[in-house]
């Protein structure tokens, strides 16, 4: 198995390399990929809802509505560098938010390690809305993208997994 993570380690770092090196191109085969991807969800989904009609009316809905969505929403960002980023740093936004307010909770209901918990999840919510700023921008999330890449990479190749 270690053979495995240090294959899957040392590709993850070129192809992070290869982000880095070739921003545009790599942001904007992410676009189309995830552009057809949402589109591809979008539509089983509209399957989904048309499928489950008859055993409830609610799921039926709710999959018809996120189908819908999923088709815009990858219609919107195929193809569209300035819109994917703008995709992917409000999602990373809502993250920060998620982040910034459950560390909250944590910090008020919590004691001892929950209000590390809490602590450390305003701090990392913090650190989200600080990034969400910088993927806004397509250089920025390709440098972001490849830079998450070699640093996994690097864990994969000389961290330990559990079964060694």
């Amino acid at each position: 198995m270690a053979g495995n993570n240090v294959l899957s380690g040392v590709l993850a770092i070129i192809l992070g390399i290869l982000i880095i090196a070739f921003p545009m191109i790599s942001i904007f085969t992410l676009d189309i990929i995830t552009g057809l991807g949402l589109i591809f969800i979008g539509i089983w989904l509209l399957m989904m809802s048309y499928e489950s009609w008859s055993s409830s009316k609610a799921v039926s809905i709710l999959a018809l509505i996120l189908g819908i969505l999923g088709i815009i929403v990858g219609i919107g960002i195929f193809g569209k560098l300035l819109a994917f980023s703008i995709f992917i740093g409000l999602l990373i936004y809502v993250g920060g938010f998620f982040l910034i307010i459950t560390g909250i909770i944590a910090l008020l209901t919590g004691k001892g390690p929950g209000r590390w918990g809490g602590m450390l999840g305003i701090i990392l919510g913090i650190i989200y809305l600080i990034i969400g700023i910088y993927a806004l921008n397509p250089l920025y999330l390709a440098f972001l993208i490849g830079f998450f890449l070699i640093i996994s990479g690097i864990f994969q190749i000389f961290i330990p997994t559990a079964e060694e």
